[in-house]
């Protein structure tokens, strides 16, 4: 029966595409932003999302890729395949893939995986990818499954999601090393954590992020807070590092990119979405952002 699944999953196997998926990967400039930083660039991530159900989902990578890959499972099934072995991924599964390793993984035929998914970089990414694979021995191994993980995990997907400033790349760094030591140090992972109120630039920005399908002006963008454009572009610039403008443009390619990851939708139609009717100033605007041109993102991710 086994046999009989797995030639089945030859011919429908799926890289992506999975309802209620999400996905971030953070553009070619602020990766080699994150590269300098000295609060950054020892530990960050490059790819982040979350497959629910992924039926038929398949990865093969002869040379492996340039990230560590981390991947929870926390329902269903998986599989992973390393030079060290093939191993079975189970529920409260986590798998570490270290750098350069050629691999394969997908999930289950009978019993999909839901999987929680980040890819990692920085100068102390392979001390880490040593801690989480018991020096490089262990490719799978259980965690017990915390809620606060999972938390902790969905807030540094929504502080990426809201955008790359400074604060959000220095807090996703630091979280994302709080992240793995609940991996590694499970029976110390303290579950202790605080929301914290958010300003009016925080405010601005799920503005920004709840029209995304229109053409914001600046004076509109400080006005839904009740401030004059010159005092909130200062604060907005001051937190960030980045004007609201350029700042809500990132927003816009951010989505742009499930856009083509997920979805057939042509550019044009992605464009419209996205409140810009110039189908080749929205081209520029995302080959500008990410390093690549809107039809090469798409190719490389299908």
């Amino acid at each position: 029966m086994d046999n009989i699944i797995f030639a089945a999953m030859q011919v429908i196997r799926k890289r992506e595409g999975f309802e209620g998926q999400r996905a971030i990967v953070l553009p070619k400039k602020i990766l080699e932003m994150c590269g300098y930083l000295p609060t950054v660039n020892g530990l960050y991530v490059t790819d982040i999302g979350f497959y629910p159900r992924a039926t038929y989902h398949y990865r093969e990578r002869p040379n492996g890729v340039s990230q560590n890959i981390l991947i929870y499972c926390t329902e269903g099934k998986g599989w992973l395949e390393v030079p060290a072995g093939r191993f079975m991924v189970n529920p409260n599964e986590y798998l570490i893939i270290p750098a350069d390793m050629p691999h394969k993984y997908g999930a289950d035929g009978s019993m999909p995986w839901s999987i929680h998914w980040v890819h990692f970089k920085g100068v102390q990414a392979p001390t880490f990818a040593s801690l989480l694979s018991k020096q490089f021995k262990e490719f799978v191994s259980y965690s017990p499954f915390l809620d606060e993980r999972i938390r902790i995990f969905d807030s540094i997907y929504k502080t990426l999601e809201s955008g790359y400033s400074f604060d959000n790349l220095n807090y996703s760094s630091i979280t994302f090393g709080y992240f793995l030591a609940s991996f590694s140090f499970a029976d110390k992972f303290a579950s202790a954590h605080h929301p914290i109120e958010k300003d009016a630039v925080d405010i601005s920005i799920e503005f920004m992020q709840n029209h995304l399908d229109v053409s914001l002006a600046l004076g509109e963008i400080a006005s839904s807070i009740n401030l004059s454009v010159s005092h909130y572009s200062s604060l907005f610039r001051k937190k960030t590092g980045y004007s609201p403008v350029v700042y809500f443009n990132h927003l816009k390619i951010q989505h742009a990119c499930q856009y083509l990851q997920f979805t057939t939708l042509r550019i044009n139609q992605i464009a419209t979405k996205l409140g810009i009717l110039d189908q080749y100033y929205f081209s520029r605007m995302f080959t500008r952002i990410m390093g690549v041109s809107p039809l090469e993102y798409r190719n490389r991710k299908h």
